[in-house]
């Protein structure tokens, strides 16, 4: 199964995140590499990889970026693991994928994460399942607010296993790119219909409710609280990211 599986990766500035991720995609024939013109050394890690193949197109959307990766840059595996920077593949997800032998109709396999903090394992987070193996040509991007979601073309298959989400880029980078997400998502949440948003989204279209019920579902419905400092700084993160999301929705509301 590995031998038939191409890892994709899009890159903006990952300096900080890169090389652990491709490390550990060495069983991988080639790793595809779609960067967004970064300016850091971001693809001079890359480099170092025999395995690793790099693309440049500037950015655009997530979703126009992804069909590019998956459709314009020559894959002819059957199978593609759509990856960010920061995600990891442990040993024993890799053995377990490894053992697949998928059905025909199989179009997809969904992975858990287990989010981290500086390297430390989190109980919990925020963070869905995804479909992050699939068999291409059987899955659709579609932008959805500041980020994508791929829609799959069959049955999927939850895998037992864990990709870790190790981001350890500066808080610096993280205020800058919740400012710019967010504000995609108030465009999301103004423009769509109450009845086609999820119940988190409702909450956060209130402006207020949002930031409240994320602390108490990460610190006490998910138990982050009892993961000291780490999970404290993940609560805080969510918290913030909703309050940038509120500040965005009040000052249209204010503009309007």
């Amino acid at each position: 199964m590995l031998a038939d599986i191409t890892p994709v990766i899009l890159t903006y500035n990952e300096a900080a995140n890169i090389g652990r991720s491709l490390e550990r995609l060495a069983w991988a024939k080639e790793v595809l590499v779609v960067d967004s013109n970064s300016t850091d050394d971001t693809l001079a890690i890359a480099a170092r990889f025999p395995n690793v193949r790099t693309v440049q197109r500037p950015f655009d959307t997530h979703a126009q970026q992804w069909r590019f990766a998956v459709e314009d840059t020559g894959i002819t595996s059957g199978w593609v693991l759509r990856l960010d920077a920061d995600y990891v593949v442990e040993p024993a997800l890799r053995d377990e994928i490894a053992a697949l032998a998928p059905a025909g109709e199989t179009a997809a396999y969904e992975i858990a994460f287990t989010y981290c903090i500086d390297g430390r394992p989190l109980r919990a987070s925020l963070y869905p399942a995804l479909p992050v193996l699939f068999r291409r040509g059987r899955g659709r991007f579609v932008q959805d607010g500041h980020t994508e979601k791929l829609s799959i073309d069959g049955p999927i298959v939850k895998l037992a296993h864990r990709l870790l989400h190790d981001d350890r880029k500066s808080l610096e980078r993280w205020l800058q790119s919740q400012s710019r997400y967010q504000a995609q998502e108030a465009e999301k949440l103004t423009t769509r219909p109450w009845s086609e948003l999820s119940w988190p989204d409702r909450l956060r279209r209130t402006r207020f409710l949002g930031p409240i019920a994320v602390a108490v579902h990460c610190l006490f419905v998910k138990g982050l609280i009892f993961d000291g400092a780490a999970g404290l700084h993940y609560t805080a993160q969510r918290v913030t990211a909703d309050l940038i999301l509120s500040m965005h929705l009040l000052r249209r509301d204010l503009d309007r």
